[in-house]
Parts: structure tokens; C-alpha cells; sequence
């Protein structure tokens, strides 16, 4: 069972890179594992979003992710070398 501290201490550290650019590799299942960059947009009690661009446009997109999925290795979240 995931603690409530543990998702606070997740939200904490991850509110400290908003603005910055990072690498998102999220497990969708069934061995598909999508790799994304784009930027750590902003933070909520529950969530985070970050700002993906297309591949095929010039256009971006948000998506968001929960602290939960940082805790349980479904989502891994590293920043960029600038």
C-alpha cells in the first residue's frame, strides 16, 4: 500500500522542476512503452502535466500523469541535459 507521505514527498520533489524540460517513459502495457519530451507544465494535488509536441504537426498536446504512477515504476520522469 502507497503511504500518503510517499505521494507527498513524489508531488514536493516533482514541483521542484516545473519549466523544465524532461523525458517522460510511460509502461502502457502489454510491452508497449511510450517515450515522450516535453515540458513539466504544472503541478495539482493529484496529477502532473506536461506538454508534449506532435510528431507528425507542429503542435502540442498535455498530458498528465498521477504521482501513483511515478511510485509504482509506471511512469518514469528524468530531466533533460540543455
Amino acid at each position: 500500500m502507497i503511504a500518503k507521505e510517499d505521494i507527498t514527498e513524489v508531488r514536493k520533489r516533482v514541483d521542484g522542476y516545473v519549466g523544465s524540460k524532461v523525458l517522460v517513459k510511460a509502461n502502457k502495457g502489454r510491452k508497449r512503452i511510450v517515450i515522450k519530451q516535453g515540458v513539466l507544465q504544472s503541478t495539482y494535488p493529484s496529477i502532473f502535466v506536461v506538454k508534449v509536441q506532435n510528431e507528425l504537426q507542429n503542435t502540442y498536446r498535455t498530458v498528465s500523469y498521477s504521482y501513483t504512477d511515478l511510485l509504482t515504476n509506471n511512469v518514469e520522469l528524468s530531466l533533460c541535459q540543455e
